[in-house]
């Protein structure tokens, strides 16, 4: 128990007291992944939804739940957030939306908690404003995406694992394991070249101080997509993104992958 912060030395819940932690600017960035049908899909994304504009209830949603975390997650510290963000990816070959919640603090401790309770509200209510068309929508692979801040230092997000192989019967949705992603099968050579490739990238990153929102942003480029290659949703960034990243950081584009 002796790792568990949250218990005393007689395993009784407590809060953490951070009073002597020092104060640092802290983010974290969470996603969700609603799977939807075609039908609900074409809905949210055409504003056709019978509730009515489907992002903009989830957005509010979201961001109200990133406020109130310390009310619905016990033992959560209560934080002055100076940012929380709500947007929207559309993952067209899968029906899915893609929601990211970003949360930002200066403080003692972080806002994790912040971040994923944001992304999960925002999921719950686009199944809401949805479940008149598919009652069988998936919220799947709820996650951090990355941190920073504190005395831990920064997190980026491992790739995905592999869903395990299941059975599908015919115009059947697959069934999706909470935390897991179906992703394409790949030989373990590709496999390996991929994650050297994301690993080399992330060390880059790290060693040259580069957060990828701040990056992407001077790059002109959607933070979503150096996301997405870092936690191995995307097995390759576009060459257009690669240069333009390469420029903004003042490199070859080679750089980046050594």
């Amino acid at each position: 128990m002796a790792n568990l912060t949250h218990l005393d030395e007689t395993g009784a819940a407590r809060m953490v007291d951070v009073s002597g932690k020092d104060t640092t600017e802290r983010e974290a960035i969470a996603e969700a992944l609603i799977v939807l049908s075609q039908e609900a899909y074409d809905a949210v994304t055409a504003g056709e939804a019978p509730k009515g504009d489907v992002l903009a209830a989830a957005r509010i949603a979201g961001i109200m739940a990133a406020k109130k975390t310390p009310e619905l997650i016990p033992l959560c510290h209560s934080l002055a957030l100076s940012k929380a963000e709500v947007a929207f990816e559309n993952v067209a070959e899968r029906n899915a939306i893609r929601i990211t919640a970003t949360v930002k603090t200066t403080g003692r401790t972080g806002v994790e908690m912040e971040a994923l309770t944001a992304a999960s509200i925002a999921a719950l209510t686009v199944y809401d404003m949805t479940k008149a068309i598919d009652k069988a929508a998936v919220i799947e692979s709820v996650r951090l995406v990355s941190k920073s801040g504190g005395k831990s230092g920064p997190f980026i997000a491992p790739p995905y694992r592999s869903a395990r192989k299941t059975a599908v019967a015919p115009n059947r949705r697959p069934t999706t394991l909470v935390g897991e992603v179906a992703a394409p099968a790949v030989t373990p050579s590709a496999d390996a070249q991929i994650a050297t490739k994301t690993a080399a990238f992330r060390n880059f990153m790290t060693t040259h101080h580069l957060r990828a929102t701040e990056w992407a942003k001077k790059a002109g480029v959607p933070a979503s997509q150096v996301y997405a290659f870092l936690t191995g949703r995307l097995r390759a960034l576009p060459d257009d993104v690669i240069q333009k990243l390469a420029s903004a950081a003042q490199v070859r584009p080679e750089d980046m992958f050594r």
